[in-house]
């Protein structure tokens, strides 16, 4: 591992103490306490953060209701708004070297991945700048005299929950969209990964935000997000993360009847026929699941391949796998990074062992890679299991780690069987050459995003989301701004004719 890179980046970039981001101004959390936050290649401290309490978040939902109420910014016009977004884009490319190494230190992946996920983070707000300035009501048929037409407002006050696999691309699906629409935002960052949602504050501030219009606040998950979702003034929830907290927060939302949009856990299913491209398919099964080191919720870890190219397909891919490169995140060369946590590396072990005691066959890695520059830091080699059947633990629940389990099929019909067969439905990939295939095993899927002989899941402007227990809701789409918005029906009456609806009571 090349520390003396990682050192040199960490001390150019970052500061020693982020503090909490409320109405405008940083600011302590009201006991006083911290956390630290780790480096996952290195496993060394990286800085302190201010341990947010649920008093801070009554401080935050405060600043987010008063901009909202008593403000001008949900009353700005939409090409106002849009503005400000682009300047936050353009403060975004200004610092894109800085936001980059900062998301590598903070979570251990590649720098090329980092890169292209901080371009969609700049991106998002360039496209929901756009979106937004032709967005708005409609007129009705009505009888005669009536007139109708309908307005789009924003919802207000919204509570933005983050994960730590994506920390500013996710953040920006959430806070960008939100903007346009004219809300106010708390956002939440995950308690490994907040470094870039403090950039991301301090970048709004700079561009003119109004203050309490963008608020960052960390702590516990459990304690300051389950208090944001259950507070009186908050209007709506955003949530990515896993399927059971998606469940909890669903529950206690729905006690004020918050709006909610839930992007949740997935299992997904990557289907290889016999007429594809076995190459191009080799290449995007690897990528599908060892980008992000695994850790996407949409990761294609439910590998299929027909029977009849299975041993084809099978010498290809583990030949592939073998030249994958895993270590320093700073190094051109390096296919895959570090995992998040300590932990995280034990649920990933204890899986791989798991589907050896369910009578998998380790295929490639399985274990902690080793040598001395992986040092104290987190990590796991891209693993490949076989002899896996899809009732097992291993082929249904969500590992959020580089590990894909490998089974085959007969046929298109059994093929879109198995992939159905899980509680999830999040992403989904297909590799074919037969066009009509693709499109019946599209529509056959339930999943809220296919992949047809590529590898790539999202884009701006392309609706994400997910069917069953993935959750629900889109991000990233027009529709996205749909959640963010409320639509008013005026109805008039303009006819010449006067109203008696009882009758003339003269």
């Amino acid at each position: 591992m090349a520390e003396t890179t990682t050192q040199a980046r960490q001390t150019e970039i970052l500061e020693d103490f982020y503090q909490l981001f409320i109405n405008g101004e940083n600011k302590d959390s009201s006991n006083g306490e911290t956390f630290e936050v780790v480096n996952p290649a290195t496993g060394e401290v990286l800085t302190k953060v201010s341990k947010g309490t649920r008093e801070d978040a009554d401080a935050a939902v405060e600043a987010a209701r008063t901009a909202f109420e008593t403000g001008r910014w949900p009353r700005q016009n939409e090409a106002k708004r849009a503005r400000l977004l682009n300047k936050i884009a353009a403060g975004m490319r200004k610092r894109f070297n800085e936001l980059v190494d900062a998301e590598v230190l903070n979570t251990g992946k590649t720098v090329e991945a980092a890169q292209g996920q901080i371009m969609q983070a700049v991106q998002d707000f360039e496209y929901y700048a756009g979106v937004i300035t032709t967005l708005g009501g409609k007129t009705n048929p009505m009888p005669n005299g009536f007139f109708n037409y309908t307005l789009k407002e924003p919802v207000g006050v919204c509570a933005q929950i983050i994960p730590w696999n994506y920390p500013l691309m996710m953040a920006a699906w959430k806070v960008a969209p939100a903007l346009a629409a004219g809300c106010t935002v708390i956002l939440k960052p995950a308690s490994y990964t907040p470094i870039t949602a403090y950039m991301l504050a301090d970048i709004c501030k700079e561009a003119g935000v109004p203050d309490g219009v963008v608020n960052v606040l960390t702590g516990s998950g459990s304690d300051i997000g389950s208090y944001l979702t259950e507070h009186p003034k908050v209007d709506k929830v955003a949530f990515t993360g896993e399927t059971e907290t998606g469940k909890d927060i669903m529950a206690k939302a729905s006690q004020t009847l918050k709006r909610v949009t839930l992007e949740l856990g997935g299992k997904s299913p990557n289907l290889v026929f016999n007429d594809s491209n076995i190459d191009n398919a080799v290449e995007g099964s690897l990528y599908g699941i060892f980008y992000n080191t695994g850790q996407s919720c949409e990761a294609r870890s439910r590998l299929f391949v027909q029977e009849d190219i299975y041993d084809e397909f099978m010498e290809k891919f583990l030949k592939k796998a073998a030249k994958l490169n895993v270590g320093d995140p700073f190094d051109d060369n390096t296919h895959m990074g570090a995992v998040i946590s300590k932990s995280q590396e034990s649920v990933i072990d204890d899986y791989v062992q798991l589907a050896k005691e369910e009578g998998g066959e380790i295929l490639f890695g399985g274990k902690r890679p080793e040598g001395e520059e992986y040092g104290n830091g987190f990590w796991y080699e891209p693993t490949i299991i076989g002899n896996v059947s899809n009732d097992m633990r291993i082929a249904q629940e969500e590992i959020f780690g580089p590990v894909v389990v490998v089974m085959t099929f007969k046929d298109e019909k059994e093929a879109i069987k198995l992939a159905n067969d899980t509680q999830f439905g999040l992403g989904s990939a297909i590799w074919t050459n037969d066009n009509a295939r693709a499109v019946r095993v599209s529509k056959g899927i339930k999943a809220g995003i296919v992949m047809v002989n590529q590898h790539i899941s999202a884009f701006p402007g392309s609706p994400f989301g997910g069917y069953k227990q993935s959750g629900f809701g889109r991000e990233l789409g027009e529709e996205t701004l749909d959640l963010y918005m409320e639509t008013k029906s005026v109805i008039s009456y303009i006819g010449e004719r006067p109203l008696h609806p009882f009758g003339d009571l003269s």
